[in-house]
């Protein structure tokens, strides 16, 4: 009987070390492709960030072409006063 307890040990052993093996190059998959990931969501930040540089360019070119529609529409009395 300890002679076939002897025997066991050894072949759970090298597949216990087999399975770690596995996981160790899953866990590395898995690491690698949080990385990339982690790279395309800072990509999305950055193209966020000037699409509201860009948004807030426009707002301010509008707010100025407005004034200077008010000011036309004044000068020729073209506004209606309310």
């Amino acid at each position: 009987m300890n002679g076939n307890v002897e025997n066991l040990f050894p072949g759970h052993s090298k597949a216990i070390r087999a399975d770690l093996g596995d996981l160790r190059g899953e866990v590395r998959e898995v690491k690698s492709r949080l990385a990339s990931l982690e790279g395309q969501v800072v990509q999305m930040h950055e193209s966020v960030a000037f699409i509201h540089e860009d948004l807030a360019g426009l707002n301010v070119r509008i707010d100025g072409l407005s004034d200077r529609v008010e000011k036309i529409e004044r000068r020729l009395d073209l506004r209606e006063t309310v």
